[in-house]
């Protein structure tokens, strides 16, 4: 079961009013910064952007590929550990807007962990030391260490 806080909305779809939840500054200086980040050839600048100006906790040695997208409101909460790759064009959100509420989550990710491009990590999941996610994976649980996990619904699979 995914760790996330659900939030629930009067009425109106949470989405419509989210300058409530966040506020639009922040989310602003947020694009700019993982804009720059998502097309910034170098990782470890890319690294350092994001820790400074986003407030992300990223290990030492991690990379992060071109085009990958760490969440646009609370990049703060997403947690790399060291010597992990994330993959091109995937998708970390910690947040997801439903129609009656949204849910908050964080997002742990330990170290040499391999994510693959286009891969999805949904809010409250955390991938354990040395894991592989596959693909095009959509991360909807935790992924225990030394696992590989891939597809939609998520396999896991122990490494041998």
């Amino acid at each position: 079961m995914r760790k996330t806080s659900s939030i629930r909305s009067n009425g109106v779809n949470p989405l419509w009013h989210m300058y409530r939840t966040v506020s639009f500054f922040k989310v602003a200086k947020n694009f700019v910064v993982i804009e720059c980040g998502r097309i910034c050839p170098s990782v470890k600048l890319k690294r350092h952007l994001y820790r400074i100006f986003l407030g992300m906790k990223i290990g030492n040695k991690t990379s992060i590929a071109y085009k990958a997208m760490p969440d646009l409101m609370f990049p703060e909460r997403i947690t790399i550990g060291d010597n992990s790759v994330i993959g091109y064009n995937a998708t970390l959100l910690t947040h997801e807007y439903l129609i009656d509420e949204y849910r908050i989550g964080n997002i742990e990710i330990g170290s040499n962990v391999l994510i693959g491009a286009n891969a999805l990590i949904l809010p409250g999941v955390t991938i354990g030391d040395n894991a592989i996610i596959g693909a095009m994976t959509l991360v909807s649980k935790d992924v225990p260490a030394n696992s590989f996990a891939y597809g939609n619904p998520m396999i896991i699979k122990n490494k041998v």
